[in-house]
C-alpha cells in the first residue's frame, strides 16, 4: 500500500491540513494518509504545545469519517525530539510491505537540508510537496519530488491558538468535532 506520511505538531489540526490531505489523496496514487503527530519538533519550542495525546485525539476526531486517513502516535514511543529519519527507519522495519511517501509544504522542503540524516531521506523517499505562498520549490537537493498545487487556506495553528486566547470564534477554521472538544476542555486558554 502507498502511504503518505503527513508529519506535524497539529497544535491544533485545522481545516487547511485536511484540505491538503484530501487533495493529495485525490491527485496521487496514495491509498492512505497518516497524520503523524509529533510529540516534539526539534525546530520548535514546547511552550504552547498541547499534550501529545490531546492533539492526537483532536486529529482522530477530525478524520473519523474518512477511512483514507489515519492518526498516528508512532513517534510517541520513539526518542525525543522527533527526528523524521528515526520514524522512517522504525516504519520500514515494522511495515516492510508498505511504501511510504513524505508529505510536506514547500516551506519545510526549503529547510530539509538541516534535518538529521537529510541525505538518506532524500535518497530513499519520494516527497510530495504542496506549494506554500512565498516558498518556491527549488530542488537543489536533487530529491525525488512531486509538486502539487493543493488549494491553500491562509490559516495557521498559531493564529487559531491566538483567537482562542482572545476568546474569539474558531468555527470553520478547525473541524467541528475538534472545535467542540477544544471548547469543552478549554484547550489553549491561558
Amino acid at each position: 500500500m502507498k502511504i503518505g506520511l503527513y508529519f506535524g505538531s497539529f497544535n491544533p489540526i485545522h481545516t487547511g491540513h485536511l484540505i491538503i490531505a484530501n487533495h493529495i489523496l485525490n491527485e496521487t496514487d496514495l491509498q492512505k494518509i497518516w497524520f503523524v503527530v509529533s510529540p516534539q519538533n526539534p525546530f520548535k519550542t514546547n511552550e504552547s504545545l498541547l499534550h501529545e495525546n490531546k492533539r492526537l485525539d483532536l486529529v482522530k476526531k477530525s478524520i473519523a469519517d474518512d477511512e483514507r486517513m489515519m492518526a498516528s502516535d508512532i513517534e510517541f514511543n520513539l526518542s525525543k525530539p522527533s527526528y523524521t529519519i528515526n520514524t522512517l527507519t522504525y516504519l520500514q522495519e515494522n511495515y516492510p510491505d508498505e511504501e511510504f511517501f513524505i508529505v510536506m509544504g514547500s516551506d519545510s522542503f526549503q529547510g530539509l537540508y538541516k534535518w538529521k540524516n537529510a541525505e538518506t531521506i532524500i535518497k530513499e523517499y519520494k516527497i510530495l510537496i504542496y506549494q506554500r505562498p512565498g516558498f518556491e520549490t527549488e530542488n537543489k537537493l536533487q530529491a525525488q519530488i512531486e509538486v502539487l498545487n493543493a488549494p491553500l487556506l491562509d490559516i495557521s495553528s498559531t493564529e487559531i491558538r491566538e483567537l482562542i486566547t482572545k476568546e474569539k470564534s474558531i468555527r470553520y477554521l478547525v473541524p467541528d468535532k475538534a472545535r467542540k472538544e477544544i471548547e469543552k476542555k478549554g484547550y489553549y486558554k491561558k
